[in-house]
């Protein structure tokens, strides 16, 4: 058993036990990997101010997220083929969400169907919708996801158009992978990945293949899946799934503060801060400068959750303290998944959360709702127009 001390030891693995296409798509991003990049490097410019003598008894990272009590404020992001990482990986990154007591996302792009992991899990789960051109398959999804008691829709507004991967597209990127000679090279090299393959059925996308007109393998998947996400996505469409729902809505993919006033003034539940992990729009600005001005112009009308370079428990300090009400992670766990599978994911949740106890500590406050911008020493000019 390898000693897990941080995320990285974590990445370090999935690196060695997963075929490189699959570890690639989780670590990379749009382009020249600018926003990619600065996404971590800008959680780092941030300070934390230390602080001396006081009583550190009785701590607790424990917070609400949508009126849920969570181990901390924190839930997994969304992440495509995430069951290509390690078999049924979604499945046991649901079952690692519920047993550490965090919200875990499942993607439309998902391997595991939403069937598949609502029979699994033993907490409800939020399912993040993109929405597509067929409008008939979109409604039915939607409705797949209230049968299986999801308790909050995740609509991801910032992938109309697919920002270009270099790396997915030089590996040739597919689910299941394709029987080239480099990728048979490679996942040979792989051997518990590939066991652990061949003892499940579930390696095309398991809410589309069946589910959507003409699609039956994965011929037919690609070619529906080239055509359908909806460049046409505007406000009156989200104002039509946020109705058709009804439930817990949350707008995923706002990085801008006028978007995030519109957003707001729709009735979202709650916005997530995000730039798609540097996989979108390569040179956007990263969440974390962009978070004060996001708060700012919400004004408290709902939750403000941030992702886009999370990979330490300061790094979840630093954003509560500047005012984000919760956190959600996606490389830093699938890191875990292909190193360990469910295993791979507790473990980086724990990771993180004993990061965030102890630096909290060190800060001088016991529970993180207590954190605020004083614990915090920002660089001057930091935040520029933004905050």
């Amino acid at each position: 058993m390898p000693v897990i001390t941080c995320i990285q030891d974590l990445k370090d693995l999935h690196r060695k036990r997963t075929p490189k296409m699959f570890y690639d798509y989780c670590e990379s991003g749009a382009y020249t990997e600018q926003t990619f990049r600065e996404n971590t490097s800008d959680f780092a410019k941030i300070r934390l101010r230390q602080k001396v003598a006081v009583d550190l008894r009785d701590r607790s990272t424990a917070g609400e997220m949508l009126g849920r009590k969570v181990t901390m404020p924190l839930a997994l992001s969304p992440v495509g083929m995430t069951g290509m990482q390690r078999a049924d990986g979604e499945i046991k990154a649901a079952r690692a969400a519920a047993k550490f007591g965090v919200p875990y996302t499942l993607s439309t792009m998902s391997i595991c169907s939403i069937e598949d992991v609502h029979a699994a899990s033993p907490e409800p789960f939020w399912f993040q919708l993109y929405v597509m051109n067929d409008a008939e398959f979109v409604d039915n999804i939607i409705e797949r996801a209230r049968k299986a008691q999801c308790s909050a829709l995740v609509l991801t507004l910032d992938l109309q158009i697919l920002g270009q991967r270099h790396k997915d597209l030089k590996n040739g990127l597919s689910a299941p992978p394709r029987l080239t000679l480099p990728n048979i090279v490679n996942m040979a090299t792989k051997v518990q990945w590939g066991l652990e393959m061949l003892q499940t059925p579930r390696r095309f996308f398991g809410n589309i293949v069946g589910h959507a007109k003409g699609v039956s393998d994965a011929s037919s998947l690609v070619n529906w899946t080239n055509e359908q996400f909806d460049p046409c996505l505007d406000w009156a469409k989200v104002a039509r799934i946020r109705d058709q729902w009804g439930g817990k809505f949350i707008l995923k993919g706002i990085n801008d503060a006028e978007d995030a006033r519109i957003a707001a003034d729709f009735g979202a539940d709650a916005i997530v801060v995000s730039n798609h992990g540097g996989r979108q729009l390569d040179g956007a600005m990263t969440t974390i400068r962009m978070l004060p001005s996001i708060l700012k112009a919400v004004d408290g009308r709902c939750e403000v959750y941030i992702d886009s370079g999370i990979r330490q428990g300061q790094d979840i300090l630093k954003a509560l303290a500047l005012g984000a009400t919760g956190t959600m992670i996606g490389r830093a766990y699938i890191h875990g998944l292909g190193a360990m599978g469910q295993e791979g994911v507790e473990a980086a949740l724990n990771v993180l959360r004993k990061e965030l106890d102890i630096s909290m500590a060190l800060c001088g406050e016991r529970d993180v709702r207590n954190l605020r911008r004083e614990n915090l020493l920002i660089p001057d000019g930091f935040f520029d127009t933004y905050a």
